[in-house]
Parts: structure tokens; sequence; C-alpha cells
């Protein structure tokens, strides 16, 4: 008990001795110098400990070993973000150090790792560093990933952004970033060092960049309001093309009036184009623009790792032409420069073809009517000659989808059109005469040169990366009382071709391209001038099993192709898939009617 009373007693006695010492003004001074001392020495140690760390965010520090500066750094002073119109230049920390310190800090820890390899000279060559790029890629993919792409926020935002600025494509996709919970990272691989995304499996691809809840934001006001003015924008100029195309097809109009009355009064300069009796000059024409598909076949399209548009068209169901639609010149220009998706370039190919496209119908038929320009020839360097199709100078040819042709009203003709046809990449890798029963079914001599088209509903199995073999069905074709059942239900794509001095040829395609048994069709193709015209009379009604009926209250995905200067096989201009119907509003191919009297 004395010990417990004594304790306080001892405590108040050490108080009275520090009162007493800071009593006097001597000790007052040298605690306020401790105090002085010790303020300033934390200043100076901070000052300096966060030099050191700005120090190693510098490019200068980052490029410092000849592993960075040899071998990721030229890749990346060759990006946007290194050089750009506005001078505005991310350097390595702005997309690998996050600025709150906390973050920061942790990112500093983790760097140790890397002076630790560094040490041992793990990626110290060009052979090492490559062998390592997916896995030190993939570790920042990871990161950005479950940070919702940080460092990228260190200066970009969904919320600035100003979708007036960017291709529909782009703002697409922006908007629905914000409703789906995607993050920067899961698009936009590769802007600064050479990307081995496509290294990854697609199941890695796809847990990647799967949407995360998480990341969810509300659509900001000031996108919403720029996406309204970008549309009101787009409405307007559209209105002013519709304007200048009512001006040209005025003046197609005049010519195919001149046409006809040279026709009608035995002119034998006059165009041997079929006019079926239909006043051409009355039905409005619309402009379908063909760009130049390069190798872009249907398995590319489908996978991520090469196309970023193929989480919409498999997990939304988005159309081809939703995306591309207003930017098929752009696309046609740098896929026949050879810059993306075409191994084999032709010099002075043009990128796209502006098509005018004319429709009526009387009850009976479907009437068409194409014109497109002509162009100066470009030799073919890897064509004897020059010319791959030495006889037509020019083809025009038009798909129908069946009812039950899977993806056609997303992609339209490109669902035929596969990695391991002739002229496509992988079509080395198929031996057509390793399959008899497709021989013996194909009625077409030139399948022993290769694959035809095809529908990915005829095969066992469609290998969309190609790493059993080659990219596409091969020559694994379904029984045939399998072919038939799906004839039988509408799965099959109609082919109508058009050759100079030619009969119109119809077929279909499904286990391959078949140019018989078609629908019955006439029409002609002819050169006027610098254009050329083409006409195509198509009954509605089938006449035979399995052919399609266009009637009315249906709704029909086509689409149009011209091989023009002599070009053949994948070497054509193509349009994005069209919808077709007799009743008008929902057709983007307006079709006029006309009395059966008139033809």
């Amino acid at each position: 008990m004395s010990e417990l009373k004594a304790a306080p007693a001892a405590r108040w006695s050490i108080v009275r001795r520090i009162t007493g010492w800071l009593a006097r003004p001597v000790s007052r001074w040298i605690l306020a110098g401790l105090v002085a001392a010790g303020f300033i020495g934390g200043v100076l140690f901070w000052g300096a400990f966060h030099t050191a760390v700005e120090a190693t965010n510098t490019l200068e520090f980052c490029t410092g070993c000849h592993v960075m500066r040899d071998f990721v750094y030229k890749e990346y002073a060759t990006t946007i973000h290194y050089q750009n119109r506005t001078g505005v230049k991310a350097t390595c920390s702005d997309c690998h150090v996050p600025k709150e310190w906390f973050p920061k800090m942790m990112r500093k820890v983790q760097a140790t790792n890397e002076l630790w390899h560094w040490m041992l000279g793990t990626i110290d060559t060009k052979e090492k560093f490559e062998a390592k790029r997916l896995e030190l890629a993939t570790h920042v993919w990871d990161r950005m990933k479950q940070t919702d792409s940080l460092e990228c926020r260190n200066c970009h935002t969904l919320q600035s952004m100003n979708p007036e600025f960017q291709k529909p494509r782009a703002r697409k996709v922006h908007l629905d970033a914000f409703t789906s919970g995607q993050t920067c990272i899961d698009c936009h691989k590769g802007i600064a060092h050479n990307s081995p995304r496509e290294r990854l499996t697609m199941t890695q691809i796809e847990a990647l960049e799967k949407p995360n809840p998480a990341f969810i934001r509300p659509i900001p006001p000031t996108f919403i309001d720029g996406l309204a003015r970008v549309t009101a924008r787009e409405e307007a100029e559209a209105k002013a093309r519709d304007e200048a195309a009512r001006a040209a097809e005025q003046a197609l109009r005049t010519r195919i009036e001149a046409e006809l009355a040279r026709k009608a009064s035995g002119d034998s300069g006059a165009a041997a184009v079929d006019t079926f009796g239909v006043d051409w000059a009355v039905v409005p024409a619309k402009t379908v623009t063909l760009f130049y598909p390069g190798v872009s076949s249907f398995e590319w399209i489908q996978v991520a790792r090469d196309h970023t548009g193929a989480r919409g068209f498999l997990r939304t169901g988005e159309r081809c032409s939703e995306c591309h639609g207003k930017e098929v010149k752009d696309i046609g220009s740098k896929l026949v420069s050879g810059t993306k998706n075409e191994p084999t370039p032709i010099p002075g190919k043009r990128p796209w073809i502006d098509l005018s496209v004319q429709a009526a119908q009387d009850g009976s038929d479907l009437f068409l009517r194409f014109e497109w320009s002509d162009t100066p020839h470009a030799p073919v360097p890897f064509v004897e000659g020059g010319k791959m199709d030495p006889q037509h100078a020019s083809k025009l040819s038009m798909m129908v989808a069946g009812p039950a042709v899977a993806r056609a009203e997303q992609g339209g003709c490109w669902v035929t059109c596969h990695h391991d046809v002739r002229s496509m990449p992988d079509a080395a890798r198929v031996d057509p005469a390793a399959a008899p029963g497709l021989l013996a079914d194909a009625r077409d001599a030139t399948i022993a040169q290769g694959l035809t088209k095809y529908l990915a509903d005829s095969r066992e199995r469609i290998d969309l990366q190609g790493k059993d073999g080659p990219r596409g069905g091969g020559i694994v074709v379904k029984p045939a009382s399998d072919l038939a059942a799906l004839r039988a239900a509408g799965t099959r794509m109609e082919l109508l071709r058009l050759r100079p001095g030619r009969p119109a040829e119809s077929g279909s395609v499904l286990a391959q391209r078949l140019m018989e048994g078609g629908v019955p069709i006439t029409g002609s193709i002819a050169q006027v001038g610098d254009r050329w015209v083409a006409t195509l009379r198509r009954p509605l009604k089938p006449s035979g099993s399995g052919e399609i009926g266009i009637v009315p209250g249906a709704v029909y995905t086509v689409g149009f192709a011209v091989h023009d200067d002599f070009a053949d096989a994948r070497f054509h201009h193509v349009s994005l898939e069209l919808r077709l119907a007799l009743d008008g509003a929902t057709s983007e191919l307006p079709i006029t009617s006309i009395a059966p009297s008139r033809r």
C-alpha cells in the first residue's frame, strides 16, 4: 500500500523537475533549438526523399539502363505519347506510376523487384526481353485492370471526354464503357510499346477484358451534350450530302434518259444493258460505298485480340455497320495501303468505290440497276501480266442472306469469307484433295484450287484462332443429310453475279460456292464511257425448293461486291450489310413500286 502511495508522489516530483528546468531561460532556448533543428531536419529529409523519388520518375532515369533505352524506349519514341500535335508528352512515370502518394510508394516498393532482376540480367538481351515481353506486359495490364486504369486516369477520364471530336466507333465504345464497367486498358494496349496481346489465349483475353460492375459510372451531362452536338452536326452534314446526292442523281437521270433515247433510236453505240422496261430516270438512287477488305476474315472479326469490335459483335449482337458505317473509306484506305490486314498490297489500287444502286419492284420481280466509275489500271505485281482475270475488266455480285444464316444480320456477306479459302492467309494449310466427299458434291472443278466461300453452319467446327490447323472450318463438312436439313431451314446465301459478255449467273453458298441451280435471273453489265452500268432482274417468289422468297413484311440482309480492274477472288470491294424490305420504312435500300404495265 505504501508503494502505491509513493508512485504519484514520484511522478509529481519528475513533473516539478521538468517545470523547473523549463523555467530557466537557457533551457527554453535549448528546447526551441532542438525543435527547430528537428523541424529543419525533417524538412531537409523529406525534401531529399521527395527529390530522390521524383528523380526516379524522370525519363532520363528510366532509360538509364540499356534494356529500357535500346528496347522499349525506341518503341515509345514512335508513338503519340512521345510526340504529338499539341506537344503534351507522357513519360514513363505518367503511365507506370500513380500520382497519389500511397499508391506511388507501393509502386516504388514493387519496383525494387525490377532492380533485382536487373542485377541478375534476366532481360539484358533482346532475345531474353522478347521471351519475357508477354509476362511483363501482363503484369502491367493486370495491375491497371485492378485499379480501373489509375495511371491512364492521371491524364484521361471518361467524364472529361468530348465525343464531338471522336470517331463514331470510339464514341460508341466509350459510351458503352460508362454503363458496362469497361476500363481503359481493356481496349488500349500497345499504345506506347509493341503489344504481345495476340499471344494471349482467348480465355486470358476474356478474363482480362471482362467488364467490372464496380467500374460503372454515371454518364456526365457534358458527354451527353457533346453527343447531341455531334449528332446534330452529322445530321446536318448528311443533309448536305443528300442535297449533293440529289444533284448527282439528277445528272444520273439525265444520263439514263440519254442512254435510253439512244437505245430506242437503234444507236449501235448505246449501252448493251437491259432496262427491263423500267423508267430508271424516275427511280431514286442510293450511294453504297464499297471498300477494300484485305484479309479481314469472318474468324478475324470474332477474335478480340485481332478486332476490338469482337466484344460488341459477339456479346451484344452489334452490326458491322453500327461501328464502321461512317468510316468505310478510311478503313479501305488503311487496308489497301498494306498497313493493316493486307500482306500483298497492290500499288495504285483504289481503296473504295461509290456504287449507285437503284431498286424497283412490281409485285412479281425485283429490278436493280448499278452504276460505278471505271478506274485506271493498276498492274498486280504478283500476277503475270498484271491482270488476275484478264477476260473481265469488272464484275458485280450480290448476296441475299437466308433467314437462318447465323450472324448474317450482323455481318452480311462476311459470313462466307473465311481465313482458309483460296487467296486468304491460311489457304496453303488446306488440302482440298483430302476431301473426297466435298469434291463429289462440288460440281465445281475449281474446288481443286482451294476452298471457295462457305458458311460456318456447314462445318463440324470452326477454329477461330488456328491453333490446331488453319483458321476456319477446313474440309470437315457435315454429312449430306445435315446439309440438306440446313438448306431446307433457309441456311444458305443466295449469290447473284454479272460478268461482261456472259449470261447472268445465280447460285448459292453453304458448304461451298455453287454457281448453278439458283433462282432464275436475267441481267447484263457493260461499260458506258468512264462508267460501268449493270442491271438485274430477280423474281420475288421462289420457283424451287430452298430458294429465298422476298415478301412484304419481311426484312432481308443483302450485300454487294465489285471486282474492278480485272480483279479476282478476295481482291474486290465489298459493302457492309444492308437491310432490304419491300415495305420501305425498314429498308436501308429504298425500293420504288412500279406498275406491271410499265415494263
